[in-house]
């Protein structure tokens, strides 16, 4: 049975060996969102594969920003800055806008910044047409960069604000002019307006490493926080 079993192993590594070959050499044609070499694409569809594309590009950053070229996110590359007490830019992108407006632009680490623009196109517009029937056209939030710990503890590590790598999300704005807010209709809302918000929770969670709620501790209250840092949490 154990001679079995190899046999059975190496004939699947090397049809797999075979297969990833044809992919590459493009003798074998499968659509781009199917595909594991190719680079991801924010107008894709979400599948199996792309929480694996966006991984790569924390180790790949000129291919990460290749992938923010060919997104509706504006931005423009900002100069590494050294690492100090934990505090520094690598591989950061200034945001202006994206599809929809923001309350103020960003610098932020490009893979959380693609990340970010997943969320917006797979969750974020899709529910708002979902729970209201119209589109969301501004996004408040309260910052990415912060040379801080975690929660502004003095003796804590330090927060993934301290490199770019999160974002607070604070409130919506749609086109009708409505404001939904995490402090005010968590708990608060109409049932539309607090099943958007969990809808936004549950769907960040597809593309960030850490989400974070009201449902997390009292220091969420008022915003959702969203990182792409080594810890998977989503609450």
């Amino acid at each position: 049975m154990r001679v079995i079993l190899v046999r059975l192993a190496l004939t699947l590594v090397l049809g797999l060996a075979v297969v990833s070959g044809l992919i590459r050499g493009g003798v074998l044609e499968v659509p781009n969102r199917l595909n594991p070499f190719a680079p991801l694409r924010i107008a894709d569809n979400v599948d199996w594969l792309t929480r694996w594309k966006l991984s790569r590009l924390e180790r790949d950053g000129e291919q990460c920003l290749a992938v923010l070229d060919g997104s509706p996110v504006s931005h423009k590359p900002v100069p590494d800055r050294a690492s100090q007490d934990g505090c520094g830019l690598s591989n950061a992108v200034e945001v202006s806008r994206s599809s929809i407006g923001l309350s103020a632009s960003f610098t932020a680490t490009c893979p959380l910044t693609v990340a970010w623009a997943l969320f917006e196109q797979h969750v974020l517009l899709p529910a708002a047409r979902e729970h209201f029937g119209q589109e969301v056209v501004r996004v408040t939030h309260f910052g990415t960069y912060a040379c801080r710990n975690i929660n502004h503890r003095v003796d804590g590590r330090r927060s993934q604000h301290a490199t770019a790598n999160a974002i607070d999300l604070a409130g919506f704005v749609l086109a009708s002019g409505q404001q939904i807010t995490v402090k005010s209709d968590w708990a608060g809302g109409d049932e539309r307006q607090k099943a958007f918000l969990r809808a936004l929770r549950d769907g960040a969670c597809r593309f960030f490493d850490v989400v974070l709620s009201p449902d997390y501790n009292e220091a969420h209250h008022d915003h959702f926080h969203f990182d792409m840092g080594s810890y998977r949490t989503c609450r």
